[in-house]
């Protein structure tokens, strides 16, 4: 598998830094990872770094974005936080990683059975926890289809599943909102973003292409079978 360099990451589009995603992350549920020399990969990346790909996801020791995607060292960026919420902190991070850095493409990654979403549904609080899950209240009020006031708590696991896709939906969008830069970068096609969601159980990781915002025209120099040799 290849180190990602200045030069392959510029001929990468946000179409084909999502497809080496779904790529990556069928091997992982296949059990089939990709050949890399890590060590290698250190020393060809010790000079800079050039990741195609950013992945904003949850803290949860099992989702590690790296691993769920089958990626080596260089080439994505990982900003991970409980609940995948966005702050000004984590906006400036992911302008840095597309406009300063070179990334095509941002993912929100929720998880099933998160449990910052569990806490937010059970209106928690605890020290500086509290403010971070108050970021999530905003799902678990738009959250219409539990109907039954007793069931609106982390004991309904449907009802946290639904949460969980709203606030990576909501995520997204409160993205695009809060950086111009990045609205503009997403609007003239110079990178995209998407919400996607993991399962913890099986590995596999779900797009929404409701909100999935990629307008790409343009036409990629090399195949994903040649990025990927």
């Amino acid at each position: 598998m290849r180190t990602f360099n200045k030069e392959l990451q510029k001929e990468i589009t946000p179409a084909l830094a999502l497809e080496l995603l779904k790529n990556g992350n069928e091997r992982f549920v296949s059990n089939l990872k990709a050949n890399r020399n890590l060590l290698e990969q250190v020393n060809q990346t010790r000079d800079g770094q050039w990741p195609f790909a950013t992945i904003l996801s949850c803290i949860d020791s099992r989702t590690s974005a790296e691993l769920i995607f089958d990626q080596g060292l260089g080439d994505i960026f990982s900003i991970r936080i409980a609940g995948n919420i966005v702050n000004t902190d984590i906006l400036g991070s992911m302008e840095f990683a597309c406009k300063v850095a070179g990334s095509k493409l941002i993912v929100v990654l929720g998880h099933s059975k998160c449990g910052a979403v569990k806490g937010a549904c059970d209106h928690v609080e605890m020290g500086n926890l509290t403010e971070l899950l108050s970021k999530l209240q905003p799902a678990v009020y738009s959250e219409k289809e539990t109907t039954n006031s007793e069931k609106r708590n982390s004991g309904n696991s449907e009802f946290v599943e639904n949460v969980a896709a709203i606030n990576v939906r909501r995520t997204v969008n409160n993205v695009i909102e809060r950086s111009y830069i990045l609205e503009q970068m997403i609007e003239k096609g110079e990178i995209g973003i998407v919400g996607a969601m993991y399962d913890i159980e099986t590995g596999k990781v779900e797009f929404y292409d409701d909100v999935m915002h990629i307008k790409d025209e343009q036409t990629p120099a090399l195949t994903l079978e040649e990025l990927v040799q």
